[in-house]
Order: C-alpha cells, then structure tokens, then sequence
C-alpha cells in the first residue's frame, strides 16, 4: 500500500448499473451495537420509504436495465409499504431483501404468501451473526438466534428462497464456518445449498477507522480489472430518503457520508467516478466485500 498522502487516491469507474438497492429506513426493533447503519427503535438517521417514494426508481432503474432490486434496514419488515413495495417490483424485476429474521418477519408473512405468484422470484437473507447461540445474543438479544433461524426456516417452508448474513472473522477458515452453518441449517430444515455471505466490522456510521489509503497504484498492483469490476460501486447504486427527500448514493456503505451522494436520479448518478475515500473502502479492497 503507498501510504502516501499525495499519491493520487484509487477509484472506480462504474461499468454498468446490474443492482439499484433501497434503504427502506434505519429504524429497527433491535439496537445491534455493531449495526453499520446505527439502526436502533424510532431511528431516523434515515427516512422510512413508501410505495410513492420507491415506485419512480423501481421504474427508472428497470428502463435501465437492472436486473436485481434489493431493500435493507434498518429492519424492512417494519416499514409499512415493504408488501406494496415488493408487489410492485416483483412484477418488473427480481427482489432480495434484507431482515434480521426477528417478530416482524413473522408478523407479515402472511403478507408475503401472494407474493408467490409474481414473475420475478423474492429472495430473503437473514441475519444471523455467529455459530453460537449465546455470542449472537450477545450482540442482538436474547433469543434472537433462535427467531432469526425459525424465521428462515418458515420463509423457505413457504417457497422462498433463503440465505443467512454472517460476521467475518480476520484468519478465519471460511469453508469450515460456513459448513458449521450448513450443518445447522440442516437441523431448521433449510437446503444444504443455501447461500451464505460473511460481512467484516464495518463500524457504525461516522466512524473513522484507521485504514490504509488506497491509492491509484494499489488498485493496479493489487487489483486486475476482473477484481476491480466486482467492486459493488462499479454495478450497484444506493437510493435512500433523508430529510424528506430520495437521493442516490455510490454503494450500500458510504450512505453516512455526503461525499457519495451522486444525486436525485438514477440517471443522474450513471458514470461518476468513485474516490475511495471512505474508511469502509478498505474492506472492500481487501475482502472484496459484497451485499450482493
């Protein structure tokens, strides 16, 4: 890495826009102290969505050719319009979203069963942070564990496609954890191929963290144009309604920080480089983190 200051800094020149994410808003009915949106009961860092809200790039983003929409929290299930929301883009494209898996989801599944009959498939990804029952409460609250696994054992027992969210570990042994997982989700009935995706500490919103810069030179001595294209912001955008108002941001991670705003359409944001300038860059750069 050149720690350099005056090295010119790396970027991202988006290739193509394949995902267009939602926020649907960062409160939540937990307070995760990890949580990387800072979500918590009552937030308002940002804005619920509505149907109105989400429906103008849902259309945009389909003129565009997008071929996925996902929506993350905060929680999504607690956001009233999530059901009308996914209604309306599963006839168009689709659709994953994120949940921790805890009383909502079970609240509104319901809701969901129709959803079943529209001609884009819903996907759903759960939380559930760590193998161990007590670590995961630990950080979540008691009995999360077992909800969040319930929870996916019900979605995939009604025709849904199913996938857990892990916490990443620095050395771990991937293959090993994740057949931990499997194993368990044997027990809740899940497919042995469901998905997995492992997440590092991001840190909560307006964190710093001492990073390494990433500059012009990293991206071409540790990075080949493969590996650089499979940064999310080279194919995602991040919409999300702050102060009344949607805005579109470079990624799912940088929504705490003004520099990525890339405007008030998707249109709008096509093409803007992305500077590396966010502390959460560096996971990125050295995980090849994805939300996809």
């Amino acid at each position: 890495m050149d720690a350099s200051d005056a090295a010119p800094r790396g970027y991202i020149d988006p290739h193509s826009l394949r995902e267009v994410w939602f926020h649907t808003g960062t409160a939540c009915n937990l307070a995760c102290p990890f949580c990387l949106e800072g979500s918590r009961p009552g937030d308002r860092r940002l804005e619920r969505v509505s149907l109105d809200d989400v429906r103008p790039f849902v259309d945009e983003a389909c003129a565009l050719g997008v071929e996925k929409l996902a929506f993350t929290g905060g929680e999504p299930f607690l956001v009233r319009d999530l059901v009308p929301i996914l209604a309306y883009a599963l006839d168009r494209a689709p659709c994953l979203v994120l949940t921790n898996g805890v009383d909502a989801v079970a609240h509104r599944l319901p809701q969901l069963a129709p959803l079943r009959s529209k001609p884009h498939a819903l996907s759903l990804r759960v939380s559930i942070d760590r193998l161990d029952e007590d670590s995961h409460d630990a950080g979540r609250g008691p009995g999360t564990w077992r909800k969040a696994w319930r929870s996916a054992q019900q979605l995939h027992a009604a025709g849904f496609r199913v996938s857990i969210a892990r916490q990443l570990d620095p050395d771990e042994d991937a293959a090993a954890v994740d057949a931990r997982y499997r194993a368990i989700g044997a027990r809740f009935g899940l497919p042995p191929d469901f998905g997995i995706t492992a997440f590092p500490d991001f840190g909560p919103p307006g964190a710093t963290r001492d990073v390494p810069r990433i500059t012009e030179s990293c991206m071409t001595t540790h990075h080949t144009e493969a590996t650089r294209r499979a940064f999310m912001c080279a194919y995602t955008k991040m919409v999300v309604r702050r102060r009344g108002r949607m805005r579109v941001y470079a990624c799912t991670l940088v929504d705490d920080d003004p520099r990525f705003d890339q405007g008030g359409t998707l249109r709008e944001s096509l093409g803007q480089r992305v500077l590396l300038e966010h502390h959460r860059c560096y996971a990125c750069f050295r995980f090849g983190a994805s939300c996809s």
